[in-house]
């Protein structure tokens, strides 16, 4: 009985309470959530999501189509006045944090590897990189990453991506068949830090702080972008310092941490209609979120239904110390095809 009683006490916990409970086994319930858009229940998002109603059927690249536009790349290049650049992502290392299972391996065969041949005796090293390309240390979301289970559980024709992508349409053991990483578009585009931590004079923020729209119309306030307007395809990224744990204190740093929720979700996707949205944290969101019914459901929003690709693991304190706000943020997708995301170096200029 007692077991039954902590049962029940965890589900009103996790799911609400009323006749209509969100579950997983009967998402009815969850209409009037955070995440949910419009009043049909048709899936756990609310409303169905595809056609994209910006980029159509069939789109594959998401809100990377916005750098196939001359005016969004003219505008980032604006951005550029001093002609100084900088990394804002971390080095790959055998002891960068790593979520679940995940793993990072780099080996060197042979000392060296070929050579020396030739009069002139050249020689050489290659490298062995064993890896998950797309999830491990400053990486990107591409739009084949997160999902939506809808309609019976199991059902692979009901389980959707992207612009409706079925699971039964893009699975593949040696990559995936659709919404792979090759389909996305370069990034050249006008970058944004939200630099919460220095607006709120920490550090660091707190392990479950949600951000919110009064968080980030201070930080803009203070760094003196009261009136600064937002436009379609600008890359938002959002500074929280938990930079400080990156290898420092792994457990700590993929433990739960401070990020956005669906408030800022809905301003980046709706208001500002942004091209990248990214963080200094693995999530980027809130983790775990206030609503326990939510279960990454920022991902599901910003990726399945308005396609934003996400940029996670960044290092933006060098930028932060030199109060760089507005920048060229550059980017390129490794096209590796079928891959569910990628590594790479994502740069600052201005």
């Amino acid at each position: 009985m007692k077991a039954s009683v902590s049962a029940i006490g965890l589900s009103i916990a996790m799911f609400g309470t009323g006749a209509l409970a969100c579950t997983p086994e009967d998402y009815s319930g969850c209409k009037g959530r955070a995440w949910v858009d419009g009043d049909k229940m048709e899936t756990p998002l609310g409303a169905k999501w595809w056609p994209h109603p910006i980029w159509g059927a069939g789109d594959e690249a998401g809100s990377t189509n916005w750098y196939t536009k001359p005016e969004v790349v003219k505008r980032a290049v604006g951005e550029v006045k001093q002609g100084k650049s900088m990394k804002i992502g971390h080095v790959y290392t055998a002891d960068m944090p790593l979520f679940g299972a995940r793993k990072w391996s780099l080996r060197i065969p042979g000392a060296p590897t070929g050579g020396p041949f030739g009069p002139n005796r050249v020689m050489w090293y290659d490298e062995f990189l064993a890896t998950e390309i797309g999830q491990v240390g400053t990486q990107f979301d591409g739009l084949g990453h997160i999902g939506v289970g809808v309609g019976k559980s199991g059902d692979k024709n009901e389980m959707r991506f992207y612009n409706g992508v079925t699971v039964s349409e893009m699975e593949g053991a040696y990559g995936l068949r659709k919404l792979g990483a090759e389909k996305l578009n370069p990034i050249i585009a006008r970058g944004i830090m939200i630099d919460v931590a220095a607006a709120k004079g920490v550090d660091v923020l707190k392990d479950d702080y949600q951000i919110t729209m009064a968080d980030v119309k201070e930080a803009l306030r203070k760094q003196g972008m009261a009136d600064f307007k937002f436009m379609e395809g600008d890359a938002v990224v959002f500074r929280t310092g938990w930079t400080k744990y990156w290898i420092t204190d792994n457990a700590r740093y993929n433990k739960g941490c401070p990020g956005i929720g669906m408030e800022v979700a809905r301003w980046l996707a709706e208001e500002v209609k942004a091209g990248v949205w990214g963080a200094d944290t693995w999530p980027t969101e809130v983790v775990p979120n206030p609503d326990p019914a939510c279960v990454f459901c920022v991902h599901q929003y910003m990726l399945a239904r308005h396609g934003i690709v996400n940029q996670e693991n960044l290092n933006l304190d060098g930028i932060s110390k030199e109060k760089v706000y507005r920048f060229m943020y550059t980017y390129s997708p490794s096209p590796i095809q079928g891959a569910t995301g990628s590594n790479g170096s994502p740069v600052a200029t201005w």
